[in-house]
């Protein structure tokens, strides 16, 4: 049994996670939060996916938080095969300072 009683917190906590940070370098903030807006859909349409969350610091608008839950670590690899992903990601690099993509699994049920 879950210790998480509301089945959308439950579902939040059953797949593959990754955790993306990215800081824009000077002048390219609001280029990289047009790629990310990009993904989103495309993203959430793919078969394993189950969120695809970009978030912009309140603090900081360089600075970008995106959380990727995927069915499993095979739809990780499948996004990462993508067309939409790989015609944005080169870009998107380009613009980033630095980007840190960080894989998570739950461990509490």
């Amino acid at each position: 049994m879950s210790v998480y009683v509301d089945p959308s917190a439950a579902n939040l906590n059953n797949g593959f996670v990754v955790s993306v940070r990215i800081v824009a370098k000077e002048g390219e903030a609001d280029a990289v939060a047009g790629i990310l807006e990009g993904l989103v859909g495309p993203s959430m349409a793919e078969p394993g996916m189950k969120f695809f969350i970009p978030y912009r610091s309140a603090i900081n608008p360089a600075e970008f938080f995106v959380y990727e839950l995927y069915e499993n670590e095979a739809g990780w690899d499948a996004h990462n095969a993508s067309s939409h992903f790989l015609n944005a990601v080169d870009e998107l690099v380009a613009k980033a300072a630095s980007r840190e993509r960080v894989p998570f699994v739950p461990f509490v049920q």
